[in-house]
């Protein structure tokens, strides 16, 4: 491994603090998630019988068993810190100069910052005090602004915490001070810190009663659903400059061709068409099979609203049909709540060979588990040949707020330094995308509670215990779908930034190591 690569797994691992036994007041369950989350290593999702899970709340981080951690004595924190940095006040500079021009990723930072939190909090272990540990308070060896970047994930961590102990004033204090030094036009640590800070005194004017939270999630869907539907620059930007969009994409596709490869005719189900991007890959993927010559493609388009721009995505469907001579029909299932969707909607045609595509679809069901259930229990009805699935690759829907909290920090880190790595910081484009799309999300993860926190994501260990309810079974992808997951990376600038890991059969689409979307696929037993 090139040193410079060690020394920074050595940065990055700054968050491995001996872990200090729970108590059950807030402030500490507070430190015991923050440790376990700052740690290198992600938390599992316990394997519970499925019987005890009632819903997806439920089978989230709550199933893990409590945090359980045993207390060290000063001695052995200093022998673990020791091999990571030298006692000498010149460590961070020697780290600096190891790692050279690098700049450090926004999760580096994060852990940093998450680092000096926990020491901030933990003054002391058994009446001893912190503070001539070698880390100390000190930054030296790293830039002023990188300096600066760590602090400030410090003090909105900081005044999380006071959230939690309602403290408000002392929050909203530690705020004015994060206002000052972020922005939505900066660096990718301040406008993240931008976001959440909003979204933090969001929190706080609702907890206080200043406002209502009323109306904090069926708004910010509609209207952005409304937005996927049309075709704008912005989306169209996002999808052309980011690796891991359409690196996903046609491996998904490819997974349904590889289904449903030498069939005549093809049914293909899509649960989320969007703009119809992946229609277009997919139609002309199956148009052009070298030896199983089409006769005739189906799409069936599920809604819930905008009709119309459904019916205008047919019409541009079909014309692109005719442009690669392909035989195509579409149909929109359109229904006013999905608890009305049936198969008899679909039209279904035994001589077809049956898909469902599911890109990010399943989230914005899953406040609605009963939705989410009558939904799956048509799937498994019609019984595809193959379902694939793609959906957020992070655990953003534990009801406890700390949870959820710090794992919104890592995703959306990682989302704003692809945007650094990929978009210029003056693109208009960006500033939507990280305005109307990322914060609004960072609000509602963070602010709403209840039925009004409507921005649910869960991770693939928590849909593979629902889809196995219904009898699913995952499969592997092709060799084939995982090499159009990296051909497509490559093609990108910043494409070398674009991690993939497959997690038992899901493929994990990630930035710099840290999850982004998962890709699985599905066949009914």
């Amino acid at each position: 491994m090139d040193p410079s690569d060690q020394h920074r797994q050595k940065v990055e691992s700054f968050g491995k603090l001996p872990q200090l036994q729970e108590e059950n007041d807030s402030g500490n369950k507070f430190k015991a998630t923050r440790r376990l989350l700052f740690s290198t290593e992600y938390p599992k999702v316990a394997q519970a019988p499925l019987k005890d899970f009632h819903n997806l709340d439920s089978l989230f981080l709550d199933t893990t068993p409590p945090f359980r951690y045993q207390l060290q004595e000063l001695t052995d924190i200093e022998s673990q810190y020791s091999e990571l940095i030298k006692p000498q006040t010149s460590s961070h500079v020697a780290v600096r100069q190891e790692v050279g021009d690098r700049k450090l990723s926004t999760d580096a930072i994060i852990r940093l910052g998450g680092e000096r939190f926990i020491q901030s909090c933990s003054s002391s272990i058994n009446g001893i005090s912190m503070s001539s540990h070698p880390y100390g308070g000190s930054l030296s060896g790293f830039s002023d602004q990188e300096a600066k970047d760590v602090e400030l994930i410090e003090n909105l961590l900081l005044s999380a915490e006071k959230v939690t102990h309602q403290q408000f004033e002392r929050s909203s204090n530690l705020l004015d001070w994060c206002d000052v030094l972020s922005s939505n036009s900066g660096n990718p640590i301040q406008r993240l810190v931008h976001y959440f800070s909003k979204a933090l005194r969001e929190k706080i004017a609702i907890e206080t009663g200043r406002i209502p939270s009323h109306g904090l999630g069926k708004k910010y869907v509609e209207e952005i659903e409304g937005k996927m539907m049309t075709p704008n620059p912005t989306t169209l930007s996002v999808y052309q400059n980011l690796p891991f969009f359409q690196a996903g994409q046609f491996p998904m596709v490819q997974a349904i061709v590889d289904a449903v490869g030498g069939a005549a005719k093809v049914h293909i189900i899509d649960l989320s068409i969007k703009q119809g991007v992946q229609c277009t890959i997919l139609m002309q993927a199956l148009a052009s099979q070298p030896n199983f010559p089409i006769e005739h493609v189906k799409l069936t388009a599920v809604g819930t609203k905008f009709k119309e721009k459904l019916e205008e995505m047919g019409d541009r469907l079909r014309s692109f049909a005719e442009s690669i001579n392909l035989s195509f029909s579409y149909n929109v299932a359109m229904v006013d709540d999905m608890l009305d969707f049936k198969e008899e909607l679909l039209e279904l045609d035994p001589e077809e060979a049956l898909a469902v595509y599911s890109s990010y679809a399943l989230w914005g069901m899953i406040g609605q588990q009963d939705r989410l259930e009558s939904l799956m229990k048509v799937i498994k009805n019609i019984n595809p040949h193959v379902m694939v699935v793609s959906e957020v690759a992070a655990n953003l829907n534990s009801p406890n707020f700390v949870n959820r909290f710090i794992e919104a920090l890592f995703f959306h880190g990682a989302f704003f330094d692809a945007l650094e790595d990929c978009m210029d910081r003056e693109d208009e484009n960006r500033a939507i995308t990280e305005s109307l799309y990322m914060g609004r999300g960072i609000r509602n993860i963070v602010a709403a509670e209840g039925p009004q926190r409507v921005v649910r994501h869960v991770n693939i260990d928590v849909w593979r215990k629902f889809f196995s309810r219904f009898g699913m079974k995952e499969t592997e992808l092709s060799m084939s779908s995982l090499y159009q997951a990296n051909l497509m990376a490559e093609k990108f600038a910043c494409g070398r930034s674009c991690t993939f890991d497959l997690d038992g059969n899901c493929l994990i689409i990630g930035w710099k190591g840290i999850p982004i979307q998962c890709l699985s696929v599905w066949k009914f037993s």
